[in-house]
């Protein structure tokens, strides 16, 4: 018996990784990033002040000198400090967002932090609902603005909005490439605007200025009453919502330029208008339809406005859809979400994708919440509620990443994060008043994301459990019989494993065994093929590993091999595949229409005893099921390859 018979051997390739840094200047990152990461946010002027003031509508100027006082030091705290500042520290390969926290906090999770990986999860669902609520609020307020332009257009609001959301929707499938040039000059000039405006309103009444001292903002909430101080707390989050996009988005253009865009335009400009917006204020100037953001232009201007406004919340909606999709689709490639269609819209950028059912879902969402609220104050009410509860699940997810990541002790991380996590656990208990009033839309939509997601990873790793307690053949034995056989079939067999195979004790794959039960001859060629999903953006080095069960010129080789991809990453099998037989990494022909590719469909059945809650999640499991594309296609297998499926009864434990 040879050596390479009795022990597998391994060999190792190194295949380069896909995920590059950002690349360009960084002054052209920065303008970039203008467009993508700081629409949502940098659109907020138009509604935000409106709620504050109506929830303390007094119009005496301290209230507002108070008021803009809260404003300035919302944003200081929790963008510019907590986001910019901290929270842009913590990437995983040079990404961010939940999924990025998820994967870093994965690898050394105890019980606790177990826990937090749920709460990120969640937070991936609010994340979602929030896509809906944004465009709708967003391009509402803006078009809302003809109505001071035009007092005769002013119901013409909603059908308007209505208009664009649906034109916006439906070029999706086109991508954002082609018209993401001009993203960044349009933001930039809006921003421009916006501080011209509020310039222009500090000038007339410069003592607003003293809003920077935070004595004001804390007296104005003393003034407030129980009640009062929670709604006033509630719409200062319509100030910050947009802020988790600086960390969502730092993969795509680099920690330094989000940095520069934020400090040396955004912050500088949303602290104008802002000051400017309390200055009118405190001037006791009119405000038409209660827009006090149009009211700082003179009337001339404010169609001009108008459209600018316009344009700026369509280019904040469209990074708000692009973002909706790429976190699905970094969901479905972590195993947390049924594996849906997704369609490139950018032959060199992988992250720019479609996927239509979540597309279409967004906009039947959108339609409705414009269409039952019919205003961007209604809308308010049932907005800011998901940012805040994303916001307290960073915070917390921030402590293990200081302690553990950035060798923080554990009094330096006290001191930072326990007054940030307060200040966002004191905006979340606001929020929840708005829980009645249509906070209850983010919150449902991303109650059902996150039983979406809990439900499939509980039934994959359920019929994972359910398969190998019936695959009783190990590799070893599987080699046995292989070199036993006396014919073979003349094909180059692939078969797909729930797990990694490394050593001859490993439990082989049920398939085995029922092709050689079905067909009493195995293949001359086995490869046995499995996929892991890193908790890391991309791989770096070694994509795979391949095993060498045994290998023999007249019986055929048995080779075990195990594919890594990182959730950013597109998951081509086929074309990974036909890499290594290209370059003599494993025995198989180079053209993929000569290998056959055998998977197995389970016909799940409900355990024995269960009781109604375990009926309801496999029924829920198997719906996704059935939406879900099936693992070989997602994986480009049985495009070139020939494909044999067999359908095997398992029942779940």
């Amino acid at each position: 018996m040879s050596l390479i018979a009795d022990r597998p051997h391994r060999v190792h390739a190194a295949k380069g990784a896909s995920g590059d840094a950002p690349r360009g200047g960084v002054t052209a990152l920065a303008l970039g990033a203008l467009g993508v990461v700081y629409g949502d946010i940098g659109t907020s002027p138009l509604y935000a002040m409106d709620q504050i003031f109506r929830v303390a509508p007094s119009h005496a100027s301290e209230d507002a000198l108070g008021a803009v006082s809260l404003v300035i030091w919302t944003l200081t705290l929790i963008v510019a400090i907590k986001y910019a500042v901290l929270v842009l520290r913590a990437q995983n390969d040079g990404e961010g967002g939940v999924f990025a926290l998820y994967g870093l906090l994965h690898e050394r999770a105890d019980r606790r932090v177990r826990t937090l990986l749920w709460a990120l999860i969640a937070g991936a669902g609010l994340l979602i609902g929030d896509g809906m609520i944004t465009p709708a609020i967003s391009v509402l307020s803006a078009v809302e603005g003809l109505g001071v332009a035009v007092p005769s257009f002013a119901g013409a609001a909603v059908p308007i909005t209505l208009g664009l959301l649906v034109a916006l929707f439906a070029i999706q499938f086109k991508g954002a490439s082609g018209v993401g040039f001009v993203f960044g000059p349009i933001v930039l000039l809006w921003f421009a605007a916006i501080a011209a405006l509020g310039a222009a309103a500090i000038a007339a009444h410069p003592e607003i200025l003293a809003a920077f001292n935070p004595v004001h903002g804390l007296a104005f909430l003393g003034r407030a009453h129980g009640l009062e101080t929670l709604l006033i707390l509630g719409a200062l989050m319509l100030v910050v919502t947009g802020g988790e996009a600086m960390y969502a988005d730092v993969g795509h253009f680099g920690a330094l330029p989000i940095r520069l865009s934020w400090f040396a335009v955004v912050y500088p400009a949303l602290l104008i208008n802002y000051l400017g917006q309390g200055a009118y204020r405190m001037g006791g100037g009119p405000v038409a339809n209660d827009k006090l953001f149009f009211a700082l232009a003179p009337h001339w201007l404010v169609m001009p406005i108008v459209v600018l406004a316009t344009a700026a919340t369509v280019i904040a909606s469209q990074a708000l859809i692009s973002g909706a999709f790429s976190l699905v689709s970094q969901a479905i490639r972590l195993g947390l979400f049924p594996r849906l269609d997704i369609e490139h819209t950018h032959h060199a950028q992988e992250g720019q994708v479609y996927i239509p059912v979540v597309n279409w879902m967004l906009l039947i969402g959108c339609a409705t919440l414009v269409w039952s609220f019919g205003s961007s104050s209604a809308l308010a009410a049932a907005y800011g509620l998901a940012v805040s509860g994303v916001m307290v699940i960073t915070s917390v997810a921030m402590i293990p990443v200081a302690l553990r990541h950035w060798n923080w002790s554990p009094a330096t991380t006290a001191v930072v994060w326990a007054p940030l996590t307060a200040l966002n656990a004191a905006f979340l208990i606001a929020s929840l008043l708005k829980l009645f009033e249509g906070g209850y839309v983010p919150i449902a939509v991303g109650a059902v994301a996150f039983a979406a997601m809990a439900t499939w990873r509980w039934g994959r790793r359920a019929t994972y459990a359910a398969q190998n307690a019936k695959a009783t053949m190990t590799m070893g034995e599987v080699v046995s019989l292989h070199r036993s056989s006396g014919r073979y079939l003349e094909r180059n067999a692939l078969i797909m494993s729930p797990r990694p195979l490394r050593s001859l004790g490993d439990r082989a794959p049920l398939l085995i065994r029922l092709i050689a039960e079905r067909t009493g001859v195995l293949p001359r060629n086995l490869v046995f093929v499995e996929v892991t999903h890193k908790k890391t953006p991309y791989i770096r080095g070694s994509r795979y590993q391949v095993t060498v069960f045994d290998r023999n010129p007249q019986k055929g080789n048995v080779i075990g091999v195990e594919l890594s991809f990182g959730f950013l990453e597109e998951p081509n099998v086929e074309h990974a595949l036909e890499e290594l037989a290209r370059h003599h990494e494993i025995d198989l022909p180079s053209d993929p229409h000569q290998w056959i590719v055998h998977v197995m469909q389970e016909n799940l059945l409900p355990p024995r005893r269960s009781n109604v809650f375990k009926r309801m999640r496999l029924n829920l499991f198997l719906f996704l099921r059935q939406v879900s594309r099936p693992a070989y296609s997602y994986y480009g297998l049985g495009d070139e390859v020939q494909l044999t499926v067999e359908i095997v009864p398992v029942r779940l434990r």
